[in-house]
């Protein structure tokens, strides 16, 4: 389980977020959800060890990690493909997978996690030799996700994966997110600015609304509740 108990992050005079606490447990998606700006980034971030925490505390499975550094965190388990498509454009698609694997932790030996990862994505079997920032944005959303999974990842944070994709990627990309999260069993959290999107595959649901939870449930009530009126007013 990951844990974040009372979370605030500042840089320096700005408040990104301000005493949010959440669950999310393994065998599951959790939605992270809110506008533009709302915090989404930072709690990802802070989770991973890339934004200062000033208050509060980080758990997961019950061991505190809120002072280890950004590598300790990911030799524990933990993987955060961050908003905007971040690979190595000019190495090409296997040599990111390669160097995603040399990170954090493993269950298998690299020519299995490869052989697996192309089972899922064939299209990047077929464009291994070539240099990812060749690739469309689609196949370069399979690749990072492919970079965060082929750690075999005890917590796996996904920020805005749908964010500038056609509608039938999205609905591949979140194909394979639902189908993973199903399968491994581990913690899986989304942030997301297209709730409807987020809500359907997710069992649980935080909003964040200028830094501060305005709104947490199962997915479910969140969706459907008061006509969807509540969760529209979180966004405003």
């Amino acid at each position: 389980m990951l844990e974040l108990q009372g979370l605030t992050v500042r840089y320096g005079a700005v408040q990104a977020l301000e005493g949010v606490s959440l669950q999310a447990g393994a065998g599951g998606i959790t939605a992270i959800l809110g506008a533009n700006g709302a915090g989404k980034s930072s709690l990802m971030r802070a989770v991973s060890g890339i934004a200062p925490v000033t208050a509060g505390r980080i758990l997961l499975d019950g061991q505190d990690i809120t002072t280890l550094p950004a590598a300790e965190r990911a030799r524990l388990g933990i993987a955060h493909a961050m908003e905007g498509r971040r690979l190595f454009r000019q190495l090409t698609v296997e040599d990111n997978l390669k160097l995603a694997w040399s990170f954090g932790a493993r269950k298998l030996p690299l020519a299995a996690s490869l052989a697996e990862t192309y089972a899922r994505f064939p299209i990047l079997q077929e464009k291994a030799r070539i240099a990812a920032g060749l690739l469309s944005g689609g196949q370069q959303q399979m690749v990072i996700l492919s970079c965060t999974t082929i750690r075999s990842p005890r917590c796996l944070l996904l920020d805005e994966p749908s964010l500038g994709l056609a509608p039938i990627i999205v609905q591949q990309i979140y194909a394979f997110i639902t189908d993973y999260a199903a399968r491994s069993g581990i913690i899986v959290v989304i942030a997301e600015q297209m709730a409807a999107l987020a809500l359907r595959v997710s069992s649980h649901g935080l909003v964040l609304r200028r830094g501060r939870a305005v709104l947490q449930g199962s997915s479910a009530e969140l969706l459907h509740g008061h006509d969807g009126k509540t969760l529209a007013a979180s966004y405003l």
